[in-house]
């Protein structure tokens, strides 16, 4: 039955798909458009919360991007992509979830406009204390190493490596030596750019036929 793929362009989508093509598998995709497409009964019963990313591999659904890069590496283990010893494993998943968790939260909250109060009792009840621990934390683990695991790819830098290059694109995130460094790693990277490019030419595709 092989891998559908169910994104759209302008998504978290994009993360999914850059983990395919550092699997090297093939795909059917299918763009799911924003508003009714993405609450259809069908699309309902693939991921009920109505969002993107999703895959289905032989009949097996994973939605959440964060998710679908660490099964993908388990999957497709050719690639390469998953951990190799325990200690590689304890910072593939610290930091996955350290991405997933904390530093979505804290850069949602402030390119929303939520405040932290400056309280410790306020902030131990925040998954992510405040934007400027969580931020220190991540630029801190990546000081002395090239990947999360080390000197290694993994899947792991699929998704932290995401939130760190949408950060410094949008501003969500300081332009700190540790990320750009970081993020231009990423971007050498042939999947990266093969990924970025397809959704990019979606994206020029659906630019242009609202232009008409």
């Amino acid at each position: 039955m092989g891998i559908t793929f169910y994104t759209n362009p302008m998504s978290r989508g994009q993360i999914a798909r850059w983990a395919l093509h550092e699997a090297g598998v093939q795909y059917d995709e299918q763009i799911v458009g924003y508003g009714r497409a993405m609450k259809a009964p069908d699309y309902l019963a693939i991921n009920p919360m109505g969002k993107v990313p999703a895959i289905v591999h032989d009949g097996i659904v994973v939605t959440e991007a964060a998710a679908i890069c660490l099964y993908l590496a388990e999957a497709f283990p050719d690639a390469d992509l998953a951990p190799r010893s325990l200690a590689e494993k304890a910072d593939y998943l610290r930091w996955t979830f350290f991405a997933a968790g904390p530093v979505e939260q804290a850069v949602i909250a402030r390119s929303m406009g939520w405040e932290v109060a400056d309280d410790p009792k306020v902030r131990g009840r925040l998954g992510f204390g405040c934007y400027d621990d969580t931020v220190a934390a991540l630029a801190g683990w990546l000081t002395d190493r090239a990947y999360v695991c080390g000197d290694r790819f993994t899947a792991a830098d699929i998704y932290v490596g995401a939130q760190v290059d949408w950060g410094l694109q949008f501003a969500t995130l300081p332009s700190q030596p540790q990320f750009q460094a970081y993020a231009e790693r990423l971007r050498e990277r042939p999947a990266y750019r093969a990924a970025r490019a397809i959704d990019a030419g979606h994206i020029a595709a659906m630019q242009a036929e609202r232009a008409g």
